[in-house]
């Protein structure tokens, strides 16, 4: 029998502060989980899903947030194989499996069996950070993006993540929703772009946030202005306007054969952390 003690069980807004300091113990890697716990309180009604916790003596070893995107925290493979468990008890709920590769390893491992093949397996992505400031010039074009420049803004954001996951997000009926996000982020300051003679040329979100750290997302040039230095000066004038506003750290996870991508990272500054994996389907 599974107890607060030992096993795992769905956390609630009495174990929030426990919940952080776990998320606390790799506060960039974790940030995506501590920005929605901040945010929900671990109340289910505003996660969409659940956050589940494994005990070990009554303390709090490890983490699982459930919702949209499956997530581990602080898991390692044992933890991860009991997530399963639980996981496997109820079926697959969620569309994404990502965080740090050796809990995403295991927990794939175990579930696979009954949860069918993926749509895409991205084993090997470089985590990133920078706490420091840029070692290029950052584009003093890039700025923060406004309500006006959604006629820009948006279909950029739709043809990146069509390029980005293989399937565009208004799919199913799913613009409005889309449109809401990429709005929502504008009105945060989460949204960063530079524009040259009114087209948008440079762009990049910041997709979740904590005290400790932000998370960039989304980061895109059209194609026919690639391999002129855009990304990496963007991407240097994102990290000077996220440190000096939002969080001291900036931390990205880009795929292992971006090396294009990869590369403008490193000219900024950024230093592999981690290694992260996510199983769509």
């Amino acid at each position: 029998m599974l107890t607060t003690r030992d096993g795992v069980r769905p956390l609630g807004v009495a174990d929030l502060q426990d919940f952080l300091e776990l998320a606390g113990r790799d506060p960039v890697v974790n940030v995506f989980a501590d920005y929605r716990a901040r945010t929900t309180s671990l109340e289910p009604r505003w996660l969409g899903g659940e956050v589940w916790g494994r005990f070990e003596g009554g303390h709090l070893r490890a983490a699982c947030h459930v919702g949209a995107n499956l997530v581990p925290v602080q898991a390692d493979e044992d933890d991860a194989r009991a997530f399963a468990e639980r996981a496997l008890a109820r079926g697959r709920t969620v569309s994404t499996i990502v965080g740090p590769h050796a809990a995403v390893r295991a927990f794939w491992d175990a579930v696979s069996p009954a949860w069918g093949t993926p749509r895409e397996v991205r084993w090997q992505q470089p985590h990133l950070e920078i706490a420091t400031d840029p070692l290029v010039t950052p584009d003093a074009l890039v700025r923060r993006t406004t309500r006006e420049d959604l006629d820009q803004l948006y279909p950029a954001c739709v043809a990146m993540y069509t390029e980005e996951v293989g399937l565009s997000p208004e799919l199913g009926g799913g613009s409005d929703l889309y449109r809401a996000r990429v709005t929502q982020l504008v009105s945060r300051g989460w949204s960063f772009a530079r524009f040259d003679e009114g087209r948008l040329v440079f762009k990049a979100e910041v997709a979740c946030a904590s005290p400790h750290a932000a998370q960039v997302q989304g980061v895109w040039v059209p194609p026919d202005r690639r391999g002129e230095g855009l990304a990496a000066a963007g991407m240097a004038a994102v990290v000077d306007l996220v440190r000096r506003d939002i969080a001291p750290v900036v931390s990205l996870y880009v795929n292992e054969w971006n090396h294009a991508a990869r590369r403008a990272y490193e000219r900024v500054g950024f230093v592999e952390t981690a290694r992260f994996s996510t199983i769509m389907f």
